[in-house]
């Protein structure tokens, strides 16, 4: 459904995005993820047909955003990060005008907006005006612009921004909801609602996307050496001076004593350490109280992917996203 390919945007001399290759498949979710400043907003922009592409290409659902802009425009619906509304109407005003933007014809257009105004959850500020709602109210309403012509892709620049945790909540179950329906890119720099609701995501850093898969295929991508908490019983001395010259090892620190004359340490290999750490165990007469593996959060796996990316000359984060 959408199809980018070395897509780069740039304001005069300073290149905001560069050569940014990805795809999202009907019935995904796909997540930009990246700090602020990092091309996230651009990038975005530049799909939905709001600003001009400086070179490469972007196809949505069929059509390129280049050649066929309004076609694009008529099969996606785009949630804005400043999610403009019109402050002088109503809510089922502000609905009806947007459908008459769009074309739909009267009677459609009711049963259209009838439908949004369900799904969002807005029947309780209907017939309220815009101006008056809270911020979670506007959001949901934002939502309901953006599908009220049943796009088959779904837009969403930091859908659940300046929200307090319920009206996240509230905003990340709706987007669930239409995940059955439709076709999703979000953009986010919150690394829980990323991994809550996408079921891939893209890392966009410094103008350049520096990884994509999911969260599994992003762990490979890090560090290859994997991450073991093992706890013997067992003097912690003694332990860390054998643990220090196991050679299948690269690295081991004492972490806790959750059990007293029980020490736990995390220990890293570039290989599976069971088989070693067993036998030491067996070896020095140790008993084995606990031995798991740990997988890497979206956190780290952010930090490392970002902080190990190379900068590229004339590509910088001090403009907004």
């Amino acid at each position: 459904m959408i199809e980018a390919k070395d897509l780069t945007k740039k304001f005069g001399d300073f290149t905001a995005v560069k050569d940014a290759t990805f795809s999202v498949q009907p019935g995904e979710v796909v997540g930009l993820l990246g700090p602020n400043g990092a091309g996230k907003t651009t990038t975005l922009r530049m799909l939905t047909g709001y600003i001009p592409v400086s070179s490469g290409s972007a196809v949505l659902a069929g059509y390129s955003v280049q050649d066929h802009s309004l076609e694009v425009r008529r099969r996606v619906g785009y949630l804005s990060e400043l999610n403009p509304l019109y402050d002088q109407l109503g809510v089922w005003e502000c609905l009806q005008f947007v459908a008459e933007l769009r074309g739909i014809d009267p009677v459609t257009a009711r049963r259209k907006i009838r439908d949004v105004v369900g799904m969002c959850a807005l029947q309780d500020v209907v017939s309220r005006d815009v101006s008056t709602l809270s911020k979670g109210y506007r959001q949901r309403l934002g939502l309901a612009v953006a599908i009220v012509h049943d796009p088959d892709i779904l837009i969403l620049d930091e859908p659940t921004s300046a929200l307090d945790p319920l009206q996240q909540k509230d905003i990340r179950d709706l987007v669930m909801m239409l995940k059955a329906h439709k076709t999703i890119l979000l953009s986010t720099h919150i690394l829980p609602e990323a991994q809550a609701l996408c079921d891939r995501l893209l890392i966009i850093h410094r103008g350049r996307i520096v990884a994509q898969g999911t969260v599994d295929e992003l762990r490979t991508q890090i560090s290859g050496a994997r991450s073991y908490y093992v706890r013997f019983k067992g003097e912690r001395s003694g332990l860390e001076r054998e643990l220090g010259a196991l050679p299948v090892l690269t690295s081991s620190r004492w972490e806790d004593e959750v059990e007293s004359g029980c020490a736990g340490f995390v220990v890293q290999s570039e290989n599976d350490p069971r088989e070693a750490l067993f036998e030491l165990a067996v070896t020095r007469r140790w008993p084995l109280m606990e031995l798991r593996p740990l997988s890497a959060s979206l956190d780290d796996i952010f930090r490392e992917i970002t902080s190990s990316s190379p900068s590229s000359e004339g590509i910088s984060t001090g403009t907004p996203g």
